[in-house]
């Protein structure tokens, strides 16, 4: 029965393996991606700072005029629905003027100029 030569110790083992690590990679190399690193992420940081004060800004705004521009929406909404009522008021005036003078107009003059307004229900191209 032989012996087998004694194993080394788990420290001195791992110790052999770091000093292999370490002689693969130059010291200056690693060296100048640290360095690298550390200018990338102060770049980073200083742009999250930068987008954080641009965010906040932005919020300040939009809380300053959000009330006005829904105001303005809620006006543009009632005087669409004016609009609406004035056209329909026009167009049923057109019709009892046709029906009423059917010679003052003449055939398809009436169908032209019935309804000309644009369709605000269509989106703009």
């Amino acid at each position: 029965m032989e012996k087998s030569p004694p194993e080394p110790a788990p420290a001195a083992a791992a110790e052999e393996v770091a000093a292999r690590f370490r002689s693969l990679v130059d010291p200056d190399h690693v060296a100048s991606i640290r360095q690298t690193q550390h200018l990338i992420l102060g770049r980073l940081q200083d742009s999250n700072a930068v987008l954080t004060h641009f965010n906040e800004y932005s919020e300040q705004c939009f809380a300053e005029v959000a009330s006005d521009f829904a105001s303005k929406a809620r006006l543009l909404k009632s005087m669409k629905a004016d609009l609406e009522h004035i056209f329909t008021k026009l167009r049923g005036m057109k019709r009892r003027l046709a029906a009423t003078y059917p010679d003052a107009f003449p055939d398809g003059a009436m169908s032209k100029t019935m309804d000309q307004r644009p369709d605000l229900e269509s989106p703009l191209d």
